[in-house]
């Protein structure tokens, strides 16, 4: 049985689902937003939250947790910099919820459910993210409207020079 096993699994290894999401958390720590399946996103929102609350605690020993977490390397440990004295001071007074998923809609190419995951007290104003949501949904609108070209015009025109290059051989 399966009960209280609460992970989501996302067809991947152990391994490299946990480096995909330090892999993520680094991105959403530096650019305060990112774009991402739903799925992934609500993923990997507990693991972002975890990381805050460690920011919130601030000893030495957290910063090494959080380092630990986000890959060890030189992209983690800048990371948690900014994470601990940056985006962690916003949340102080605050008891958890430091993230925010806001649906797009469907991905063109497979119809996944797409996302953006962002901080909720982040410097970029509400606005923004609203404009963002609209710009992607006409993107998308406009995408489905435009025609696609015909396979056949460009068939034919590769199919003359190969003619031409026989007719050029054969003299």
């Amino acid at each position: 049985m399966r009960h209280r096993k609460n992970s989501v699994k996302l067809g991947r290894k152990t391994e490299h689902r946990e480096a995909m999401f330090a892999n993520q958390a680094i991105s959403l720590i530096r650019h305060k937003r990112i774009k991402t399946t739903l799925a992934k996103a609500k993923a990997l929102r507990p693991f972002a939250e975890k990381l805050v609350t460690l920011g919130k605690k601030g000893t030495l020993h957290h910063r090494r947790l959080a380092v630990s977490r986000l890959g060890g390397q030189k992209p983690g440990e800048t990371s948690a910099k900014i994470l601990f004295d940056q985006i962690a001071p916003q949340y102080k007074d605050r008891e958890g919820g430091y993230t925010r998923i806001i649906k797009l809609g469907l991905r063109n190419s497979d119809a996944s459910s797409m996302a953006i995951i962002e901080w909720v007290e982040s410097d970029a104003p509400a606005s923004e993210t609203t404009e963002v949501v609209e710009a992607t949904a006409e993107e998308s609108t406009e995408k489905e409207k435009t025609p696609k070209a015909k396979p056949k015009a460009k068939a034919k025109a590769k199919a003359k020079p190969k003619a031409a290059a026989k007719t050029d051989s054969e003299e």
